[in-house]
């Protein structure tokens, strides 16, 4: 298993992504992941994911945020939960 694995995915995804593991890391709700490995491998993501997006130090955050989020709606056929049969977020190579 010495093979890396890269994921692609939009600004959007990222922004989104970033969000969702950054309030997560926040609110203690990785804490019930089955083993601190996982919390790690999150926390590596999220980290990652920071030092590459300059959007969350933005002052008008938010907005962006949510921007990215309705543009992912749309392209998602609309906002809300995705259909259990459409393509999840990004490409893994």
């Amino acid at each position: 298993m010495d093979k890396d694995v890269q994921i692609s995915l939009s600004k959007q995804e990222a922004l989104v992504l970033f969000d969702w593991l950054a309030r997560m890391s926040e609110s203690g709700s990785l804490n019930d992941l089955v083993d601190c490995v996982e919390e790690h491998v999150l926390w590596d993501i999220e980290a990652s994911l920071e030092s590459i997006l300059s959007e969350p130090l933005d002052s008008n955050y938010r907005e962006i945020l949510e921007t990215a989020r309705k543009e992912l709606g749309t392209v998602r056929n609309g906002p809300g939960p995705r259909p259990d049969d459409s393509p999840g977020i990004g490409s893994i190579a």
